[in-house]
């Protein structure tokens, strides 16, 4: 999606020279949300973008891996030989990581790739007993596709409760209870010790059957690529991008997943691994690019995400990082429920869940920095922008 989007907004930009896309997959560009609903189901064959890529003079080079990024000379070196550039884009997002000792092992999956997408489809066309290793975004949409496709599903989970690593204990919780309700075993608490044809062997030794394993605990910035090239990268692995996107080295941008910028609106630097993030900073990429130094745009968006899970459609907006008050719109025992984050009573950020309006008036007041009223954002009857102050 960066690297696309931003090839489509260098034309839209009025950029005439030279554009390049280099891509180690050999397939078109393709979307990745896709991969885990229609794709995973067999209800789609893929998910490949509708540009007319010659039309807009931008030469795709497919199935080529760039190995090595040299700054000092200006080129990127491949299998295929070294490609100059006079402005370079890295949009190599990010890689799922990986279960340790589980590489090479036969019947464990990840979920990040079309192929992966189509090694797993007739695994769930088949109906194989499947265990998800990590509660979080991606085990939890796996997890429902795999129901939805008749498998018996076990979610192990090493934290206490699903989404451990990016929603605080409080709201997280209820979700727990989604799983079961949809007919998947969730397991927190349980670590892996090892897998086995046929089983996952937690700590303790219980063994959960496993016709198949899929893991996602997390990913991380692509950026291997990068050593030795003189492009700082952050503890986190990220590209250490400026708040116009701009990387460490001369004439070098970063954008999507493979970096990380200075939100002036959150007082910290961001890295976000989400779609919105692919589509949102290509824009600020090719300004910058196609308007040369003189009117540079910063990035600073307000994050946003969805996730399609267990019947139910929840979408987050903002950063809730150094929020001070959290409020509840609604009973998560419900099936439509919001929660708030405030800081110094401004709204930063909220999760909604089945309530798309409270997401799309939440977002215009975080992105106005409308402070407001505790007790009306709290009662779900009061639509919240009618809670500002």
């Amino acid at each position: 999606m960066a690297g696309v989007r931003t090839a489509v907004a260098l034309r839209e930009r009025g950029f005439d020279g030279p554009v390049t896309v280099i891509g180690a997959e050999p397939h078109q560009p393709y979307d990745r949300p896709p991969l885990s609903k229609a794709v995973l189901l067999g209800t789609a064959e893929g998910s490949a973008f509708d540009i007319d890529f010659e039309a807009l003079d931008v030469e795709l080079r497919l199935g080529v891996e760039v190995t090595r990024v040299r700054t000092d000379a200006h080129e990127v070196d491949t299998a295929a030989g070294a490609v100059p550039y006079d402005v370079l884009v890295l949009a190599t997002g990010a890689e799922p990581v990986t279960l340790p000792g589980s590489v090479g092992v036969p019947g464990v999956h990840l979920l990040r790739t079309l192929d992966d997408a189509a090694r797993l489809r007739p695994l769930l066309a088949e109906k194989h007993d499947i265990v998800v290793v990590g509660a979080g975004w991606i085990g939890a949409e796996f997890a429902t596709a795999a129901r939805q496709a008749g498998c018996a599903v076990t979610v192990v989970e090493a934290a206490d409760r699903p989404l451990a690593g990016t929603m605080p204990a409080e709201v997280a919780a209820p979700m727990a209870a989604w799983y079961a309700q949809y007919g998947a075993e969730l397991l927190t608490g349980a670590r892996v010790a090892g897998i086995e044809p046929g089983a996952v062997v937690l700590a303790g030794g219980r063994r959960v059957p496993a016709g198949a394993v899929v893991v996602g605990i997390g990913a991380r910035p692509a950026t291997g690529l990068l050593a030795g090239s003189g492009i700082e990268l952050g503890p986190d692995g990220a590209v250490v991008a400026d708040r116009y996107l701009r990387a460490s080295a001369p004439d070098v941008y970063a954008v999507g997943d493979c970096a990380s910028y200075p939100s002036d609106r959150y007082g910290e630097r961001l890295l976000v691994h989400h779609w919105d993030n692919a589509l949102q900073g290509p824009r600020t990429v090719a300004a910058n690019i196609a308007g040369g130094d003189e009117d540079l745009e910063p990035y600073d968006p307000v994050p946003y995400f969805w996730s399609e899970q267990f019947g139910r459609f929840v979408q987050y907006a903002g950063h809730h990082g150094a929020a001070d008050t959290l409020l509840r719109r609604g009973d998560p025992a419900e099936d439509s429920w919001s929660v708030l984050w405030l800081r110094d009573g401004a709204l930063v950020a909220l999760l909604a869940v089945g309530i798309p309006r409270d997401l799309a008036q939440g977002r215009k007041l975080i992105m106005s920095g409308a402070v407001l009223d505790p007790e009306r954002a709290a009662d779900p009857s009061v639509p919240l922008k009618a809670a500002a102050r």
